[in-house]
């Protein structure tokens, strides 16, 4: 075998260690352990953490970097957010939009996020973001999968050009149908817009990813609508339910219900833990609610989960880094997931859960998939969830396109030389120090 890419001596998020990985045009030909083969090209990967790359799969490349445009958001809340986010549209241009999405891309990239999925305001009759959005959706495909979701901003019955909108965006090549049912004027409305955005995907064959019940109000319940609508269409699989923050507020018995209504659907699930967690609760004094849907339980219950970061220095957040580490990171902490298996998953929610949700084709680390990686300065995901280490290569169709050097601190405590890396012998592998 003579592979392109040879990577030596990685751990795989499954436990596996001393793996080799073989890339021949682009495809993982080979994985096991000291594969016999010599490459053009060889990575000594020190036994450190290998992982599919990161999945965001809900963000906003359109406001993303916006921050201080054409004001703070001085509140700190959602709707002063939306409201900031409607004084800056008028002054938007496509340059300004397509320079900040693609410095927003390329940092996702340093830091080992190879897809992401925008929602894309179509509240703007000139369609400014789309086209810019569509632009860089092209430049970055080489680099990223950027998969984007027309996103009625302002209601998709409430703003009055949001259906013509919607179809001009699609008939651009926006990838999916997005919707915003909590916003709309009444409940009525907002079951109104689920059962006519998921019709409009069936009858062009898209999927469907709508913000859904970002409330703290436990009445706002249009997940059920979006559920019921998936099953009566057959989009079982093919439809996400974003935020679902009001699952947070609900009483237990109609989420036993509910939950049933989603497994049914096959509903995909999409929470947002960085933003969920800043913009809910904010009417409350004390006890105050944590706002994130309930993580723990669907992934429980089967559904899939999935976490986005979905905002970057904009109207609605003043930070973020891009990394999709902290947001699994915040996610675990929020949802209570400290179980082995939980951060487990909270990994999985920044990796192959997200995959699952946009569809992507060749994702993983299977001979067949495509060669799209990242290595770690970490032993295995839950250390990599600990540290947020340094992405050491990040590799996308066998090529190595990001870089970062190892990170290690000089100690000058009396020992000449001294050096830390902070990564440790995991106590799951058994190789961790005794009491």
């Amino acid at each position: 075998m003579s592979p392109d890419l040879l990577i030596r001596n990685v751990t795989l998020p499954d436990g596996r260690t001393g793996i080799d990985i073989a890339v021949e045009r682009g495809r993982i030909a080979a994985v096991g352990p000291k594969l016999e083969a010599e490459a053009a090209r060889v990575i000594d990967g020190a036994g450190f953490l290998a992982t599919p790359p990161f999945v965001d799969s809900h963000f906003h490349m359109d406001s993303t970097l916006s921050l201080g445009l054409p004001r703070m958001n001085q509140s700190g809340t959602l709707l002063e957010g939306i409201a900031l986010w409607g004084e800056l549209k008028p002054h938007l241009t496509v340059e300004a939009i397509k320079a900040r999405a693609l410095d927003c891309c390329r940092q996702a990239v340093a830091r080992g996020t190879l897809a992401i999925r925008s929602h894309v305001d179509i509240c703007d009759d000139r369609l400014l973001a789309v086209e810019a959005l569509l632009e860089v959706r092209a430049e970055m495909k080489p680099y990223l999968d950027l998969q984007l979701v027309a996103f009625p901003q302002d209601g998709y019955l409430r703003y009055a050009r949001s259906a013509e909108n919607l179809a001009r965006a699609l008939d651009m090549g926006v990838d999916v149908v997005g919707g915003i049912p909590h916003f709309e004027r009444t409940m009525a409305d907002g079951a109104a817009s689920v059962k006519a955005l998921c019709e409009i995907a069936a009858a062009r064959g898209l999927l469907v990813d709508m913000h859904c019940d970002e409330s703290d109000d436990p009445l706002s319940r249009h997940v059920e609508s979006l559920a019921y609508e998936t099953t009566r269409l057959g989009l079982q699989g093919r439809v996400t339910g974003s935020h679902l923050t009001s699952m947070h507020s609900m009483d237990n018995y109609y989420v036993s219900k509910l939950i049933g209504l989603m497994r049914e659907a096959e509903l995909q699930v999409v929470a947002n833990p960085l933003i969920n967690i800043t913009l809910q609760g904010r009417h409350d004094t004390y006890p105050k609610r944590r706002g994130m849907t309930r993580v723990k339980e669907l992934m429980a219950a089967g559904l899939n989960v999935a976490f986005g970061h979905d905002c970057v220095m904009d109207p609605w957040y003043p930070l973020g880094s891009h990394d999709m580490l902290e947001v699994a990171h915040m996610g675990l902490h929020v949802g209570q997931m400290t179980g082995v298996a939980e951060m487990r998953a909270a990994f999985q929610a920044v990796t192959s859960h997200g995959a699952k949700a946009l569809q992507l084709d060749g994702y993983g680390l299977e001979p067949g998939c495509k060669a799209d990686l990242v290595i770690l300065q970490a032993r295995d995901p839950i250390e990599a969830l600990r540290l947020k280490p340094a992405r050491l290569f990040v590799i996308r169709g066998g090529t190595v396109i990001a870089e970062t050097p190892r990170v290690e601190a000089a100690l000058h405590l009396g020992r000449a030389g001294e050096t830390i890396d902070f990564t440790r012998p995991s106590p799951l592998a058994g190789g961790a120090a005794g009491p």
